[in-house]
């Protein structure tokens, strides 16, 4: 145990020794230990000197992998305080329930999953009968993230305290007809039951973690006290694959969100076969989340392992458990002894001679059955643990049989997930491991029937008792609505007004419309500015030392800056949530303020700016769920356009955002051109999602870096601003060189920083060719179309609707141009419903870096290619000679 020689140095090298002979002492004891005793009792009291330095909290490096056994010894779990037996009968129910409900709907096609909940009933059933807070209290209770595939339960026991009916059972993923069952957790298909929509994994264990975060803002900003909200996410072992399940792992930690639990459910099996099969997926997991600064907790071993393990006196179990890989761990799970005997206990002649005082019975207990996360005890106990620890969050690792009480052709094999039902004689097989008092004669149709104890019976009275206790029923969403008061007019005023000949950016007009209406004295505290690490990008450095930058630590050194006016200023009630380069991270902030109106009864005004190419391109999935879970707020992409952010390049140009925010129903997309446009959309959106008769939806703005000066906004144009379009101006109201009355006539028509370009163009059209342009500014190509596509489905039902976009343009003359600094697809959602002749101009194909003037150029939508595709739509209908096109090209150059 000497050094070797020429060994390489380490850090240790680097710190002074000063007793040399006493470090000398140390490692000759080591050596002896080692020659005496073997290496392995040497690298047993390492690792257990380690372990109680740890725990001393001596400033050591963490171990981050322990043996592969339960963290709480069965000596050391605490006394259960339930009726086990009571407590199993429901659980039993619930199984049934849950298989019986995905069985009779597999005969619809309709699918289901059996084997996920089979496998976590009791890390559940643990949770709501002992520890999951319900909402009857303090309106907040615990936040619970369930497994989207594990949904079947949830639904069987709200069957069992009759929130479910049997018909919405039969029901399950059969939702047209309005009293069906959503496939998975989803808010908005039942937002009753649903508080987290989940499925997408991944993505509930990054919002469970921005969830608890938030709750802790909150707390800190002394809106809500949520001291008594505990976050509890359960996730699978092959869900832990998915980046974002891992992404703020570190978060988590930094900011001791010791109110979150990770629960993950180790049946060692995702979709199509083994997590890990040639390793260990809870050995991985334990270093994995230990290194990120968690608590872990690991559940593994039924007590039926007890006994093997207090035969284990020389630790050759406890070594072997940890050689086997966690694929060959699931062969023993369908195995005989006799296999389990050669090829487990067979590796050695310790095993050998310890498998030889062990009953046949015991060892296909242990290894078919005998797991943590399938006895309440230990899932008790290590719940109670994590609430008790403090300082960091917790991840429990229990580990399961995927399948378990499915019986022989489910249990542990590969295809598990895949399967949907269950024969007849599999479920009598099922009633009878269970104990469940239900009849053959209820098979007589050949179809399994649901179970019920009975509403008044013992299991569902000591159910409802329990979560009576605990604070009513769960899962569980309630919404109390509060409506907000409309901000004072004065903070809209400046921007209505326009800025004269100072030029703006319509990002800059939005930050300050913003950091006006902070300062609002009825709502100014419920702003949530969300930003990912660019808030000088958009000039939000000004909300920095008035707003604050939320730390939970406050702060603890003095900022570089702290001279200047605008320093940069952290505080435990800091405002901002500045969440650094995660635009991830950023949206699961946001879905969790857009909700809290509903998870702790407290609206929240949140607006998340971010470069708008790394808005729905990288998180799209995110704005789904956001829509799912009835968020409100304001999505700002900042920087927006294709051609509007100078030199950056491919990546960084947007051109489709709206095209694919459009997909979203729940998403209304503005894209304003002028700072008064954005206060008008702005004030509504306030009224629509806050105010008396609040609407589930989220609003997406795009905002744009180019200085222009701001008009003061024209009479009477509110309507069109919110509807989606609007005249701007006319031909005849040019201060000069206005083209005759006989004129040809066009409509240009743009979105967003395009305005500019179609008011540049009208100029040359008028000056250079005698041609009548009215400028248009359509505000919401995705509105309009919205509004159309709602007038189709009214004829369908016998009632004739004029969409907006075709009465706004009736009479209109001429040919539309539709422009935008997006792809044509974007412009183009609305061209079905427009009378006249379209056509339009855009960015297609991918951004370059170069200056906004020759980006324009190579797109072919700078005012002079607008004047050139103007003068050919007037050229096809007879209106311009066709010579003008080609000396349009010639005279600017194209």
């Amino acid at each position: 145990m000497s050094d070797p020689v020429g060994k390489l140095p380490s850090e240790l090298d680097q710190l002074p020794d000063r007793d040399t002979e006493e470090t000398a002492e140390w490692a000759a004891s080591l050596d002896a230990v080692a020659q005496a005793a073997g290496t392995r009792r040497a690298e047993y009291l390492l690792r257990r000197t380690l372990q109680h330095a740890e725990a001393a909290g001596l400033a050591l490096p963490k171990l981050l992998e322990t043996d592969y056994v339960n963290t709480i010894p069965t000596a050391a779990e605490p006394e259960f305080p339930g009726d086990e037996e009571m407590e199993a009968r429901i659980t039993a129910w619930n199984r049934w329930n849950a298989a019986a409900m995905v069985t009779r709907g597999s005969k619809y096609g309709v699918g289901g999953h059996i084997a996920t909940f089979a496998s976590a009933a009791w890390l559940y059933e643990t949770g709501f009968q002992h520890f999951f807070r319900g909402k009857e209290t303090d309106g907040s209770g615990d936040q619970l993230y369930i497994q989207g595939h594990a949904s079947p339960g949830i639904y069987a026991r709200a069957f069992l305290d009759g929130r479910v009916s049997e018909q919405q059972l039969d029901n399950f993923r059969q939702e047209s007809g309005g009293n069906g069952l959503p496939s998975y957790p989803h808010p908005r298909r039942l937002p009753w039951l649903w508080e987290f929509p989940t499925v997408s994994m991944g993505l509930g264990p990054l919002s469970a973690i921005y969830q608890a975060r938030f709750n802790r803002y909150l707390q800190n900003r002394n809106i809500k006290d949520t001291a008594n909200s505990h976050v509890w996410a359960f996730l699978g072992d092959g869900e832990m694959d998915e980046p974002e399940s891992t992404a703020a792992l570190a978060l988590a930690s930094r900011e001791r969100l010791d109110n979150l639990t990770f629960v993950i459910n180790c049946n060692l099996q995702r979709l199509d076969g083994p997590v890990r099969a040639n390793f260990r997926v809870v050995q991985e997991l334990e270093a994995q989340f230990r290194g990120a600064g968690w608590n872990v907790i690991k559940s593994l071993w039924g007590s039926a392992w007890d006994e093997l393990f207090q035969l284990d006196t020389t630790g050759a179990l406890v070594r072997r458990l940890r050689e086997v890989p966690d694929a060959q761990f699931q062969t023993y799970a369908t195995r005989d002894v006799a296999y389990i005997r050669q090829h487990f206990f067979g590796a050695n002649a310790e095993l050998v001679q310890l498998a030889g005082v062990v009953s046949d019975a015991k060892i296909a207990e242990c290894f078919h059955t005998s797991r943590g996360g399938h006895e309440p005890r230990k899932v008790y106990a290590a719940y109670k643990a994590a609430l008790e620890h403090k300082g960091a969050p917790t991840v429990i690792l229990a580990q399961t049989v995927k399948g378990y009480t499915l019986g022989a052709g489910f249990e542990s094999k590969n295809a598990n997930h895949q399967m949907k039902k269950l024969t007849i004689d599999e479920f009598k097989s099922m009633r009878d491991k269970l104990g469940l008092p239900i009849p053959d004669s209820a098979f007589a149709d050949g179809q399994v029937p649901y179970g019920h104890p009975g509403a008044d019976s013992p299991e569902v009275r000591y159910l409802n008792e329990r979560r009576a206790a605990l604070g009513g029923p769960a899962p569980a969403r309630k919404v109390h609505h509060v409506a907000l008061p409309a901000p004072a007019d004065r903070s809209f005023a400046p921007l209505l007004k326009g800025s004269g000949k100072q030029e703006m950016a319509t990002t800059m007009a939005f930050v300050r419309l913003v950091k006006d209406l902070m300062r609002d004295k009825e709502t100014g505290k419920r702003w949530v500015p969300i930003v990912p690490d660019e808030a000088r990008t958009f000039g939000m450095e000004s909300l920095f030392p008035s707003a604050g930058i939320y730390s939970p630590l406050g702060q603890t050194y003095e900022p570089v800056d702290r001279d200047q006016l605008m320093y940069y200023k952290e505080a435990k009630d800091g405002q901002i949530l500045n969440e650094g380069i995660t635009e991830a991270g950023a949206m699961a902030d946001f879905i969790a303020a857009c909700t809290s109106y509903a998870t702790h009864g407290e609206p929240m005004i949140p607006f998340y700016i971010f470069y708008s190419m790394f808005g729905w391109q990288r998180t799209a999935d995110q704005m789904w769920q956001l829509a799912d879970q009835l968020g409100k707020g304001f999505i700002v992409g900042a920087t927006a356009g294709r051609t509007t952010l100078t030199g950056e390049g491919l990546q960084h140009a947007d051109g489709h955002s709206h095209l694919i925010a459009s997909t979203n129903p729940a998403s209304l997309n503005y894209d304003p051109a002028f700072a008064y446009e954005i206060a008008v959309i702005v004030k509504d959106g306030l009224r629509r999602m806050y105010g008396e008769q609040p609407e589930d939806v989220f609003y997406y703005l795009t905002v744009y870096n180019e200085p222009k000066p701001q008009p003061a906004m024209p009479e009477g144009v509110e309507e069109g601003i919110l509807r989606g379009l609007y005249r701007f101006n006319t031909a005849a109201s040019l201060e000069s060189g206005a083209p005759a009355a006989d004129a040809p006539k066009i409509q240009l028509m743009a979105s967003g920083t395009a305005i500019h370009w179609i008011l540049e163009a009208q100029k040359l059209l008028a000056a250079d060719w005698n041609v009548s342009a009215d400028v248009w500014s359509a505000t919401s190509w995705g509105e309009l179309r919205r509004d159309a596509l709602e007038c189709d489905e009214a004829l369908l039902r016998g009632e004739v609707r004029t969409p907006y976009v075709t009465r706004a343009l009736e009479g209109a003359a001429g040919p539309v141009l539709a422009v935008s600094d997006w792809m044509r697809q974007v412009p183009d959602q609305i061209s079905q419903w427009v009378e006249q002749d379209y056509t339009s101009l855009g960015t297609d194909g991918f951004g370059l870096s170069d200056t906004r003037e020759g980006a324009r150029r190579h797109f072919g939508v700078d005012p002079q290619s607008i004047v050139v595709a103007a003068l050919a739509q007037l050229a096809r209908r007879g209106e311009v000679p066709a010579s003008s096109v080609k000396e349009a090209r010639e005279r600017y150059g194209l």
